[in-house]
């Protein structure tokens, strides 16, 4: 048959360099794609903590605090990678690292792996590193923090203290400040005044003694008979269950510290001591002792049920108790309740703010009568607005850039909260929160411990079959099978 002769060849397989522009094409804007958005992820992501308990989520404060760092700090994780603590730990440092605005560097050494680099560090710093822990340092000041200050363990022995909650963030954020600074502030301790028993004072300091060694403060006893006066570089005085009144001199000393530009004062109460002067000089503050025992008391099946330890409620308003407002405490020994005069017009007057910090849960009360075997509340009791702690400012500006100024005061009707045997972390978070208001240092309080929680899931039988056989088999399965499909279609084309 003859061809047309206007016809024209077709050809219908396209050309080879059509087809390796194409291609060449495709790569570029593959890889412009791939390139581009790895570039917005680098600057602009979001981290989500998903661990029950935000282990890895920064406070308030120490954001604030790192956000406002003028210095760079070098912090190096000395914890063995096997060790416990070294993922958790090593994960919060990152969290510093990421929100430290480039000045804060990190670095992991494995004092057994990383011998070499362990010993730099050692000559560097000139510490010993004979034990576990985090370096943290900034210019030449060095905090060294043990492996053990980052934890809180269960009563027991050695071989069977469980860890009970992780609190780095608070002894890491402790150490940054220690260095940033570098001055430690002071406090003084009243001793000579009697206490509840001698070891019971003893262990008050050396719980308030760990809490300066964290917030960067000294602590050092002071015996106001032997003094004259209050020492000048003294930042605050603390008050802890005084058994026996001072005396007029006494109190004319702490009248005295009290009246300076900045002072602090911590004043926990034994309610079982006599002390009237001092009662006196708080009542002119706005807080009044009632002298009485928060209790809860009825008469069961079993008899007579009287209740001394305190469930207390902290707070929603005061700067020092929100970041503990969602949690509740329970103060044990004999509390007795604060009569706090906020609306006093005098106090107004004198520039006097007082604000109640904590009060006890509706079913105690104050009773005067508290030896009898069943108390009963009464006309001469306190059933309502039942404070446990309180707050006085003195010299208080709203403008917060000149409080630095303002005298504070804080009163417990507890002196039994940092007991060893008793205490509990949310009562050590809160003299630590007292603390830090009463050094004008608000950015530092809500940084609480997190608790450690072991996680258990209860397998049947048949559940443990199912995930058997769905992973060895059935999963496996399924890709081959996908794979045989790709493979017949592609031989198909």
């Amino acid at each position: 048959m003859p061809s047309d002769p206007d016809s024209k060849p077709v050809n219908q397989m396209p050309r080879r360099w059509s087809i390796g522009l194409n291609v060449a094409v495709q790569i570029i804007l593959v890889l412009a794609l791939f390139f581009g958005a790895n570039r917005l992820s680098y600057r602009y992501h979001t981290r989500w903590d998903l661990s029950p308990q935000k282990n890895f989520t920064l406070s308030s404060a120490t954001l604030n605090y790192l956000d406002k760092l003028s210095k760079d700090v070098f912090i190096a994780n000395v914890i063995p990678r096997d060790g416990q603590l070294f993922g958790e730990t090593q994960t919060l440092l990152e969290e510093y690292r990421i929100n430290g605005r480039g000045r804060v560097k990190v670095r992991s050494i494995d004092p057994v792996r990383d011998v070499e680099r362990a010993e730099a560090l050692k000559a560097e710093t000139g510490l010993a590193l004979d034990q576990s822990g985090i370096v943290v340092r900034c210019s030449k000041r060095t905090r060294f923090i043990t492996e053990e200050e980052l934890v809180i363990r269960e009563q027991g022995t050695e071989t069977q203290r469980a860890i009970k909650e992780y609190r780095g963030e608070d002894a890491i954020t402790s150490a940054l400040i220690n260095v940033v600074e570098g001055d430690e502030r002071k406090f003084y301790f009243v001793v000579g005044k009697g206490a509840r028993t001698e070891a019971a004072m003893v262990e008050s300091m050396l719980a308030i003694g760990e809490l300066g060694r964290q917030q960067n403060f000294q602590l050092f006893p002071l015996n106001l008979a032997e003094v004259s006066n209050v020492p000048a570089d003294a930042d605050g005085v603390i008050l802890g269950g005084l058994r026996y009144d001072l005396s007029e001199r006494e109190m004319d000393i702490i009248k005295a510290y009290w009246t300076r530009q900045r002072s602090g004062l911590l004043v926990m109460l034994d309610p079982s001591g006599e002390t009237p002067r001092l009662n006196a000089f708080l009542g002119l503050h706005g807080v009044v002792p009632r002298g009485d025992r928060v209790l809860y008391a009825e008469s069961t099946g079993s008899g007579t049920r009287k209740e001394f330890s305190v469930q207390a409620i902290f707070d929603v308003e005061s700067s020092i108790t929100r970041p503990l407002a969602t949690t509740g405490t329970t103060l044990p020994g004999q509390t007795e309740s604060l009569e706090v005069r906020f609306e006093d017009e005098y106090l107004k007057n004198q520039n006097i703010v007082v604000h109640p910090l904590m009060g006890a849960a509706d079913r105690y009360w104050g009773e005067r009568n508290y030896l009898e075997d069943l108390p009963v509340a009464d006309e001469e009791d306190t059933r309502k607005d039942v404070f446990l702690a309180a707050s006085v400012e003195r010299g208080s500006i709203t403008d917060e850039r000149l409080r630095v100024d303002s005298c504070r005061m804080v009163v417990v009707g507890n002196a039994s909260m940092l007991d060893k045997q008793s205490a509990l972390a949310v009562n050590r978070d809160f003299v630590s929160a007292c603390l830090n208001w009463i050094l004008n240092r608000e950015k530092l309080i809500g940084i609480t411990p997190k608790p450690k929680s072991n996680y258990r899931i209860q397998l049947s039988q048949r559940q443990s079959e199912i995930i058997f056989w769905s992973t060895t088999l059935v999963m496996p399965s399924i890709v081959l099978c996908l794979g045989l499909m790709v493979w017949a279609s592609r031989r198909a084309a």
